[in-house]
């Protein structure tokens, strides 16, 4: 089921245009409904106030509730209702791990005609929610679409949340999931020379991270990593060439209290006691400056696997996804990234909503074709 035409998917395939930004080039992607510059799309626009990204209560820091209220509250107020476009079966599987040393669920999606295909690829895909929330029921539609449209084995981490689980729990949930993917390879039926990793928000951090422990850990071996909206650096850290400011966003008069209200929050430079979720996801305020944190922060970035970054247009994070397409194209990793005009952080947990979510599925699953 879909809230909009086909006609829609196909002006997103064939519409795109290139820009350049940080001297690389960006895909982009074209807003079916909405031609003129600055404008959010409409769907997208009509949708906002239905999903905790696009909310602002107009609540003042020191007016905030502890943190022990607050994020039961924001937990409760994630994810959006999307829809399930498959159209051939898909087998769903369930496992729990504990190769972290947390028990972590592990869900598998793939079409029921592949099953006997002994080498399909494999995406292992990381939920967002800000390190603190999120939930795989979010990204399960999301994950069962790119099963089908790549023919490949989907996995869906359950990993660990802060507070109660802080760094670096969420992370090495994630890392020995993909480890054991890897490692069973032969028995989930897939190609270990054809495993990726993928996340949105924080999950995109997260596939990021786990792409430099693999390189640094020398296993697992990982083909691709698609990083979607991803948060790759933390608080005020930077690195020399590193800027944001609202001055990057191209933005309509008519859209201007909507789009700075909120909308273009995540990824502003703050101190790390401004941020609630960064508070709650590490201990140590010296871990804003590992690189399993804030990936940006990294030695080197040669030798990581070859990526797709893809940001939304108002979204502060799409500052973040850019800079990083940079750094890992000036490091020779094959990169292709990707701006979504008119949209907002976290769409794709409104697939069948906004075609641009089921786009990013046909993107995603054509690149892990080709590996």
């Amino acid at each position: 089921m879909r809230k909009y035409d086909a006609i829609a998917i196909e002006k997103l395939q064939k519409g795109t245009s290139i820009i350049e930004n940080n001297g690389i080039p960006v895909i982009l992607k074209p807003s079916p409904g909405e031609e003129r510059r600055g404008y959010l799309d409409p769907m997208e626009l009509s949708l906002m106030g239905d999903h905790w990204a696009g909310r602002s209560n107009g609540v003042e820091p020191t007016e905030m509730p502890p943190m022990e209220v607050l994020i039961p509250i924001m937990r409760e107020n994630m994810g959006f209702p999307n829809y399930n476009l498959n159209t051939v079966e898909i087998h769903t599987k369930y496992e729990e791990i504990t190769d972290s040393g947390n028990k972590v669920g592990l869900w598998r999606y793939y079409p029921r005609k592949s099953e006997k295909n002994p080498k399909r690829p494999a995406l292992v895909f990381f939920h967002g929610g800000g390190w603190i929330g999120g939930s795989v029921y979010t990204v399960e539609n999301f994950c069962k679409l790119i099963a089908e449209l790549a023919d490949a084995v989907v996995f869906n981490v359950d990993y660990s949340l802060a507070p109660e689980k802080p760094f670096p729990n969420g992370l090495n949930d994630n890392y020995y999931a993909v480890k054991h993917v890897y490692d069973h390879a032969e028995a989930y039926g897939i190609d270990p020379e054809k495993i990726s990793v993928a996340g949105d928000s924080a999950g995109g951090n997260y596939a990021a991270a786990v792409s430099l422990k693999a390189k640094d850990e020398g296993t697992p071996k990982i083909a691709m990593q698609v990083l979607i909206y991803p948060a790759v650096t933390m608080a005020d850290a930077k690195v020399e060439g590193y800027e944001w400011s609202e001055e990057f966003f191209e933005v309509s008069e008519e859209h201007k209290d909507i789009i700075k209200s909120g909308l273009l929050s995540l990824g502003r430079p703050s101190k790390m006691e401004e941020n609630l979720f960064l508070g709650a996801y590490i201990s140590n305020e010296e871990d804003i400056y590992h690189p399993y944190v804030s990936p940006m922060l990294a030695e080197s970035h040669v030798g990581l696997p070859k990526a797709i970054l893809a940001g939304a247009e108002f979204d502060g994070l799409r500052v973040h996804t850019e800079f990083y397409a940079k750094q890992l194209k000036e490091a020779g990793v094959d990169t292709t990234c990707i701006r979504y005009k008119g949209m907002t952080h976290a769409f794709i947990d409104k697939l069948g909503y906004v075609p641009q979510a089921e786009d990013l599925c046909i993107e995603i699953a054509n690149a892990i074709r080709k590996l």
